[in-house]
C-alpha cells in the first residue's frame, strides 16, 4: 500500500535512470517513469487537487465514494497537466518557434497558462462562438487568440496551417504520449489519496485523460482497480471504435457536455484504452444535468457538464462500483448562462420543476382556483402564461401554462392528483 503522495510520486534510482519510453510490451501507453517525470515537472505548475468524500453518493453506490476535484485546478480543468508536460519537453529551438493549439475552452487555457509559465509564445485558434469567459481567460494567460470558424475542427485546420506556415509546434489536446503522461499524474494522486481504491471513473472525450490515468494505475497500483470511462451519449465514439479496433468518426449530436464532445478518438489513446480500461459507458444530457445539480446541492461544488458525467454514470448505475470509488470531476469552467440552463434542466429531470398546461373556462377567478389547489398540495407557482388563442380552444375557453416547483416525483404526482380530483385535466409540458 502507498501511504502518501511522496511515496507514490517518488522515483527509485533505477527509475530516474530509465528512458522515458513506453512500456516494453509495445503499448502506446506512457511508462510509469514518464508519468513520474511528468509529476516532477508539474510541481509548481499544476496543483495537487483535493479529494472529497461524499456521504450522499456513497449511499447511492453502496460503497465509499470520493470526488477528485480537478475542477479546482488552475485554469479550472485537468488540461494544464498534459499541456505543461508536453511544452516542457520541447527543445530550445522548438520553444523559440512558439506553440499553437485549437480549442473551444479548457485545452486553450491549459496551453496558454503552460506557455506563460515556461516563457513560450502561444497562439490559440478558437471558434467564433466560444464562451466569453473562456475567451477572456485564455487571453488573460497571455496567449494570442484567433477566432476562426464555427467548430473546433475548423479551428484545428487553421491551427495546423499556422503551424506549417510559421514553424510553431502544434500541441494536440489528447493524442500524444507526453499529453497522456501529464494527465496520468492524476492517477498517481488518486492512488496516494485513496490507496485501497477499487474503481476509478473518468470523463472521456478524445481519451487522453482516461488513457493517462489508466496507464498510471495499471503500472503503479499493487491491487486490481476497475477503470471506467464515461462519454456523453450524443458524442460517444469509443464504444464503436473499441469494437472496430480503429478510430471511428461518429456524427455528433448536440450535448451540454461540450468539453468531451469529440467525434473521433485519438489513435494512440484508443490503443491504450482498448488495452487497459475495463469499460466505457454513456450518459444522457438529462442525467448529466441532474448530476450537476447534485454536486451543487450536496457537495457545494461548481462543475461543468463534461466534468460531471462520471457522477451522472454513478447515479444512473451505469457501471458496477467495486470497493472505494473515485469519481473524477475533470473541470469547472461553465458559463453562468449555461449554468442557469443546466440547473433548470436538472430540476426538470429530477421532477422538481414542471410546467402544466390546463384548459379553463374563460371567466373570472379560475386562475385563483388553480393556484389555491396547487398551494393546498404544498407546491409553489413560479410562472403563468395565459392565452385565449390556441388550437382546439372554444370561444369560451382559455389555456394556461403554469410552472410549478415540487420536491420530487412523489410530490409532483400529488399535485397532479389534486388538480384531477378538482375536475381539471392537466398535461405535463
Amino acid at each position: 500500500m502507498r501511504d502518501s503522495t511522496d511515496a507514490v510520486l517518488a522515483e527509485t534510482p533505477e527509475a530516474a535512470a530509465a528512458t522515458l519510453a513506453p512500456p516494453a510490451t509495445g503499448s502506446p501507453a506512457p511508462s510509469i517513469e514518464r508519468i513520474r517525470d511528468a509529476a516532477a515537472v508539474l510541481a509548481g505548475i499544476a496543483e495537487p487537487t483535493p479529494m472529497e468524500s461524499s456521504r450522499y453518493l456513497s449511499e447511492v453506490a453502496g460503497v465509499p465514494v470520493h470526488l477528485k476535484c480537478e475542477n479546482l485546478q488552475r485554469t479550472g480543468s485537468f488540461k494544464i497537466r498534459g499541456a505543461a508536460y508536453r511544452l516542457s519537453r520541447l527543445s530550445p529551438e522548438e520553444r523559440a518557434r512558439g506553440v499553437v493549439a485549437a480549442s473551444a475552452g479548457n485545452h486553450a487555457q491549459g496551453v496558454a497558462l503552460a506557455a506563460r509559465e515556461l516563457g513560450i509564445a502561444a497562439t490559440i485558434f478558437t471558434p467564433i462562438g466560444v464562451a466569453l469567459p473562456k475567451l477572456q481567460a485564455t487571453r488573460g494567460y497571455g496567449a494570442r487568440v484567433e477566432l476562426v470558424g464555427h467548430t473546433v475542427d475548423e479551428s484545428l485546420r487553421a491551427a495546423a496551417e499556422f503551424a506549417e506556415r510559421t514553424g510553431a509546434v502544434l500541441v494536440p489536446p489528447f493524442d500524444h504520449v507526453d499529453v497522456m503522461a501529464g494527465q496520468g499524474t492524476l492517477g498517481l494522486e488518486i492512488l496516494a489519496a485513496v490507496p485501497d481504491v477499487g474503481t476509478v471513473v473518468v470523463p472521456t472525450g478524445g481519451g487522453g485523460l482516461l488513457a493517462g490515468i489508466a496507464a498510471a494505475i495499471r503500472q503503479a497500483a499493487d491491487h486490481p482497480v476497475r477503470v471506467v470511462g464515461v462519454q456523453a451519449a450524443g458524442v460517444a465514439p469509443f464504444p464503436a471504435s473499441i469494437a472496430a479496433r480503429e478510430p471511428v468518426t461518429i456524427t455528433p449530436a448536440p450535448t451540454i457536455a461540450d468539453g468531451i464532445a469529440v467525434a473521433t478518438p485519438g489513435r494512440l489513446t484508443l490503443g491504450v484504452i482498448s488495452e487497459l480500461v475495463d469499460e466505457v459507458v454513456t450518459v444522457t444530457d438529462d442525467e448529466t444535468a441532474s448530476a450537476l445539480l447534485v454536486l451543487l446541492e450536496r457537495a457545494k461544488l461548481v462543475v461543468e457538464p463534461a466534468g460531471a458525467v462520471g457522477v451522472a454514470a454513478l447515479l444512473a448505475h451505469r457501471f458496477e462500483a467495486v470497493g472505494p470509488t473515485v469519481v473524477l470531476l475533470s473541470g469547472g469552467n461553465i458559463d453562468p448562462l449555461m449554468m442557469e440552463r443546466v440547473i433548470s434542466r436538472g430540476l426538470v429531470a429530477s421532477d422538481r420543476y414542471l410546467t402544466l398546461r390546463i384548459g379553463l373556462p374563460d371567466r373570472p377567478g379560475q386562475l385563483a382556483l388553480i393556484s389555491a389547489l396547487i398551494a393546498e398540495a404544498n407546491a409553489n407557482v413560479v410562472e403563468v402564461l395565459h392565452t385565449r388563442r390556441g388550437t382546439g380552444l372554444q370561444i369560451s375557453e382559455v389555456l394556461i401554462d403554469i410552472s410549478v416547483e415540487t420536491r420530487g416525483a412523489e410530490h409532483r404526482d400529488r399535485v397532479l392528483e389534486r388538480l384531477r380530483e378538482a375536475g381539471y385535466a392537466p398535461q405535463v409540458v
